[in-house]
Formats: C-alpha cells, sequence, structure tokens
C-alpha cells in the first residue's frame, strides 16, 4: 500500500508538470477512457485529476442523448466538450459508445454503426492534424471481476447509484461486448490514433500503468523518465494477436 501510494504520488506530481507545460505552451490534451462495466474508468480518472487545475481540467461524461442530439450529427455533441489550448479534457466514455454500448443494447441502427466507423478516424485525425494530443485507453478485466465489481457497487450505499439498467445486463450480455469490443478495436486502431490496452483485474496497478504511459507518450519539461516505465504485461499497445493470446479477457 506504501509503495502505490509512493509511486502514485510521484506521477501525480509528474501530471502537474506536464499541466503547467501545457498551459505554458498553449497545448491540447485530450484523453479517451473506455472499457467494461466496472472496469475502473471512474477510479483512475480521479487519481488522474485530483491535483490538477480545475479551470484547465475538466472531465466530460455524457448522459444519455437528447432528442436534439439524436437529430444532429452524431459527433456534434461531443464537439463543444474538446479542448482548448492549455486545457486538459478526460472523457469517461466518448464517441466510441456508438461502437459499444449502443451497438449490444441496439440503441443504434446497423447504417449508424456503419457511419460511425467510416467517419472516427478522419473526424480524430483531423482533431489531431488541428494540435490535439489524443490519447486512448481501453481498459480491460475478466467476467469474474467484473461480476464482483458489480454486486460490491450495488451493495455499498457509496456507490450504488452507479449501477444502471445497462451495467445489470453487462453479465448476460458479456458475449455481445467482447465482439463489440474486438470490433471497435480492429477497425478503429491505426498509427495515428492508436489504441493501448490496460490490464485492469488489478486497479491499482492499471490506474499506475496507465497514467506512466500517458506520461510517458507526451512531452513535458522536467520530465521524470526514470519513473515512467509502464509493465508491458499489464498494458500495451493494441495489436490483432491480443484476440487469440489472452491478453484481452
Amino acid at each position: 500500500m506504501k509503495q502505490y501510494k509512493d509511486t502514485l504520488r510521484a506521477l501525480q506530481i509528474e501530471l502537474v508538470k506536464l499541466q503547467r507545460h501545457s498551459i505554458a505552451s498553449n497545448h491540447r490534451i485530450m484523453v479517451i477512457i473506455e472499457g467494461r462495466d466496472a472496469a475502473g474508468k471512474d477510479g483512475v480518472i480521479k487519481r488522474i485529476v485530483e491535483h490538477l487545475s480545475p479551470r484547465e481540467t475538466r472531465v466530460v461524461a455524457l448522459g444519455k442523448p437528447t432528442a436534439r442530439d439524436e437529430a444532429s450529427w452524431y459527433f456534434q455533441r461531443y464537439v463543444p466538450y474538446l479542448p482548448a489550448f492549455g486545457e486538459f479534457v478526460i472523457f469517461n466514455r466518448s464517441w466510441y459508445n456508438r461502437a459499444g454500448v449502443e451497438r449490444v443494447m441496439g440503441f443504434c441502427s446497423e447504417a449508424e454503426y456503419q457511419q460511425f466507423f467510416r467517419m472516427v478516424a478522419p473526424f480524430e485525425h483531423m482533431l489531431i492534424d488541428s494540435g490535439t494530443q489524443l490519447r486512448k485507453y481501453f481498459l480491460d478485466i475478466d467476467k469474474e471481476e467484473q461480476q464482483a465489481r458489480l454486486l460490491a457497487r450495488e451493495q455499498d450505499p457509496l456507490s450504488n447509484w452507479k449501477i444502471s439498467p445497462i451495467d445489470r445486463e453487462a453479465q448476460s450480455n458479456w458475449g455481445l461486448y467482447s465482439q463489440a469490443r474486438n470490433d471497435m478495436l480492429r477497425r478503429s486502431h491505426n498509427d495515428i490514433s492508436p489504441w493501448m490496452i490496460v490490464r485492469a483485474n488489478n486497479k491499482k496497478a492499471a490506474r499506475i500503468n496507465l497514467i506512466k504511459d500517458l506520461l510517458s507518450s507526451l512531452d513535458y519539461a522536467d520530465k521524470d523518465e526514470k519513473l515512467l516505465h509502464a509493465d508491458s504485461n499489464l498494458i500495451q499497445r493494441y495489436n490483432e494477436d491480443m484476440l487469440e493470446s489472452g491478453f484481452l479477457h
């Protein structure tokens, strides 16, 4: 526990350095955190933003689309939340909802689903070409770990507000979510906007290694390189071999 706390504190100091450099340099940083229900998205985001400036840091977790959202271009509802100069924005789920929850639960049509994949890479590449530093992480847990976490969440009065009807179907739809995830990674991973896969059965190790990878991938002054070596057994750049090797659950 002490080692975890000490390492986390050192990484949070690095995050403050990163933000100070980002603000001074007018950088735009955007991080997408995706993953199965109860994969630990909230926890890692909390540790990333804990000591950052609230003026230049935003966490975006959009709710159910409004009628206007549904009548608009799919990506349009996300555009107002993109980072401006000096801002650090984390999306707790993102436009990849269309490739995950919406696909599995039937909230989008087949035509909308296919259109999403035709547009997502050009959309992200346009953001990157305009100067946004985009990073994408998928947190992966196994079925047993998800079941245990969902049960613990439901029994905890401080976190049972997180349980939704969709969460309650996560276990019964496990196979469908696996297929949707595999299709999403296969069709949206590319050299310009790649996916990083985080094995997240161990929450603390997942947090530490995701933050290390994020920091190591970005330039900022006075970086402590020795601190930022992530464990390749827990975090790797996506490749199709993962679908057969067991790296992904």
